[in-house]
């Protein structure tokens, strides 16, 4: 029997379903055999772990107004924790990620090392655009499209949701084919960091651009703790002002 899957509590029953539909999904036979093999192999640090290995699903307040969209599970991260953006070790992603959100009032600890460390996410909620870790963190298209259905249910249960800061273009292009399928074209250009996608009057959520907290990006200075917090500093502002 796979353990519970780690998530903030409460979860309303409709939330809860998309969560129960994730984590039992089988359809990319690529993604679920790497999934599973990573967590046989594993990492030496995580040797006595007993890795997820099972697609993720979101996490965060269910009333929330704020959805923060990655890529993928890391392999050594979610995969092994069963929680997104978590373990993927110490100042790498997760917890990039949570200094931010917590500069904007939407975490209350700026670190995310494991599903029982406290983590509580305030009006925001983080998923990811595609639910098993990739080989090499690349997804392919068929892979993304198909994993939009998951992201789908998973908004279709958090009402509340006014705004959306996607991390990376791969983020951003899913959640553009996800409103396309609605009948709403967002521009394919331009990705910037910072760049506000406004969405008013069109019936869905503004779109905030922000480059990934991955180790590429973080390692060489393209995205600094600073660029990062003012992305959700701005979010913050967005949702208090009602310009969403």
């Amino acid at each position: 029997m796979p353990r519970a899957y780690p998530a903030q509590r409460p979860v309303p029953q409709r939330l809860r379903a998309a969560h129960a539909a994730i984590i039992e999904c089988d359809a990319c036979p690529r993604l679920r055999t790497y999934c599973r093999d990573i967590a046989t192999i594993k990492r030496a640090a995580f040797r006595d772990d007993t890795y997820w290995a099972r697609p993720v699903p979101g996490f965060g307040d269910a009333n929330a107004r704020l959805l923060v969209l990655g890529l993928a599970p890391a392999a050594h991260g979610a995969n092994r924790t069963g929680r997104v953006f978590t373990g993927d070790g110490v100042n790498a992603s997760g917890d990039f990620l949570m200094r931010a959100m917590m500069a904007g009032g939407f975490a209350n600890r700026a670190t995310s090392q494991h599903p029982d460390d406290g983590l509580t996410l305030i009006d925001a909620y983080v998923a990811a655009a595609v639910r098993c870790a990739p080989p090499d963190n690349k997804p392919t298209p068929e892979e993304v499209d198909t994993c939009l259905a998951h992201l789908e249910a998973e908004l279709a249960a958090l009402p509340r949701i006014r705004l959306v800061v996607v991390l990376g273009r791969i983020a951003y292009d899913a959640f553009r084919r996800l409103l396309a399928r609605r009948g709403v074209r967002l521009p394919a250009a331009p990705f910037a960091h910072g760049h506000c996608v406004d969405c008013t009057g069109l019936g869905v959520p503004s779109v905030l651009q922000s480059y990934h907290p991955s180790r590429q990006n973080t390692h060489t200075g393209r995205l600094t703790d600073p660029m990062l917090a003012d992305v959700f500093l701005d979010a913050r502002r967005r949702l208090d002002a009602g310009h969403t």
